[in-house]
């Protein structure tokens, strides 16, 4: 209402017409009046009251607090005593004054005003694909898109754009882990997995199956067959994966970079002849180890291969052998956790340009650990002009070993190679390590806790060149 300059003004009568359409009701009156008043005109009487105003009862007053009366106590009556009853007198009506339009009152019509409660269909296309662009970065694709796509054809067109459909992650698989699935239920997930497929998948680039038990294989294929941009591919807790379902990776998806079936169960051999992997992060099981000639070319194209476990692994130095005879291209080896693992079993890899090795052991029992080992002066005599991160935390090598593998590491014309050393837990000496530390100046990490064999004051982690600096000169 807009402010009305008239100074006489001590009452307002605003007569508010019927709406015409129900769903108007609501810009008048709440919910719960709406019911009682729809055959009835409405008219509100808004009275105006200033302080030089003589209408006694055209200020409202709050009422006052306390001032609530309080409901009498009911006492007892003894045996003699008859309860009377009290004689209720009919009040009159009073009489209903009409209000009587004056010169002074003022009347004043609310023109009517459509809402719109579809705005969510006005909004534009790509608009609604920027907002469902941040959920999905932020919760996945799956379930809300599919969810989001039934609300109306707008949200169902803006939902089916392919650029939402780029990362997805499946998991549980419509059904509790460790339950059985029925027949039903297996068909439903399948015509599922094949529409997404066919109607969602064309612009698909890392896809995740979290705790599948069944189903695996088809939903590999059936991804592998209408995603050609397929680069990534993760299968977390899933069994029952066969080799059909690499060969149908194989076949369709050239631009597949990087796949990881970490805790998953793989019933053939690991490698296939036709993959092109640059990444592969995988736990080989013991019951999963093959036996038998070389019939594949491994994994020519591949880059960084991650074995790392933090329980007792079984990978041994054929196993390894099995997976990179053909990656001459290795840069990235993770093995942390692999204790069979042998120096001289790494010296034998093809790969001659290796960047990090990781061959720490974190695992908290010692199984295994309990004989000391030599020939770690190999590993590093092989890659020493190229080594940039090196890690053999917790590895028991004799402190002659140590001492010759650190002075082929600060014997290499290209001193500015390594970047970070983890020698925590060995039996690292000052005299070895300070022929490594005065050679390589661009050493920015250095890790030394639980280092028995060095003084005390020195076993800590030390970060930054400066910080190396200053333990050279305490050595």
């Amino acid at each position: 209402i807009c402010p009305l300059n008239i100074p006489s003004l001590t009452k307002l009568r605003v007569e508010v017409p019927k709406p015409t359409n129900y769903n108007d009701w609501g810009n008048f009156l709440p919910s719960d009046k709406i019911a009682q008043l729809e055959n009835q005109s409405i008219y509100m009487l808004l009275v105006i009251s200033s302080t030089t105003s003589q209408y006694d009862g055209s200020a409202w007053t709050p009422q006052k607090k306390g001032s609530k009366k309080k409901k009498p106590t009911k006492r007892k009556l003894k045996g003699n005593q008859v309860k009377k009853k009290k004689k209720i007198c009919a009040k009159p009506k009073p009489a209903i004054d009409p209000v009587t339009k004056t010169e002074e009152d003022v009347a004043l019509f609310v023109p009517q005003k459509a809402m719109d409660h579809r705005w969510g269909q006005s909004l534009p296309e790509e608009v609604l694909i920027n907002i469902f662009q941040m959920v999905v970065v932020q919760d996945g694709a799956v379930p809300f898109l599919c969810r989001v796509g039934r609300v109306c054809r707008l949200w169902n067109a803006a939902a089916s754009s392919p650029v939402l459909w780029r990362d997805v992650t499946v998991g549980f698989c419509w059904i509790a882990p460790g339950k059985n699935q029925l027949p039903k239920t297996q068909k439903k997930i399948k015509d599922t997995v094949n529409w997404l497929a066919e109607n969602r998948f064309s612009q698909l680039r890392d896809f995740s199956l979290c705790h599948w038990t069944k189903n695996v294989n088809h939903a590999v294929e059936v991804v592998s067959q209408f995603c050609p941009q397929l680069r990534s591919l993760k299968l977390s807790y899933c069994t029952g994966l066969t080799v059909g379902a690499f060969q149908s990776l194989g076949l369709h998806c050239r631009s597949l970079q990087s796949i990881n079936f970490q805790y998953s169960e793989v019933q053939h051999r690991l490698q296939v002849s036709f993959m092109t992997f640059r990444m592969l992060n995988v736990r080989p099981l013991h019951k999963t180890m093959r036996s038998g000639a070389n019939s594949a070319p491994g994994f020519p194209l591949l880059e960084e291969l991650c074995i790392a476990t933090t329980s007792y692994s079984y990978m041994t130095d054929k196993d390894l052998w099995d997976i990179l005879f053909g990656s001459t291209k290795l840069r990235v080896l993770d093995l942390r956790g692999c204790s069979r693992i042998t120096p001289s079993g790494l010296a034998t890899l093809p790969c001659l340009e290796l960047e990090c090795l990781f061959w720490g052991q974190y695992f908290s029992s010692h199984v295994g650990l309990s004989s000391l080992k030599k020939g770690l002066h190999v590993v590093t005599q092989k890659w020493s002009q190229t080594l940039q991160q090196l890690d053999i935390a917790n590895q028991l090598f004799t402190e002659e070993d140590l001492e010759i593998a650190m002075s082929y590491l600060a014997g290499t014309t290209e001193a500015d190679t390594l970047r970070s050393l983890n020698l925590s837990g060995t039996r690292i000496t000052p005299s070895a390590l300070r022929s490594v530390i005065g050679q390589m100046t661009a050493l920015s990490y250095l890790n030394l806790s639980s280092c028995r064999y060095l003084p005390r004051g020195l076993k800590r982690i030390y970060r930054g060149q400066e910080d190396i600096r200053q333990l050279l000169e305490k050595l």
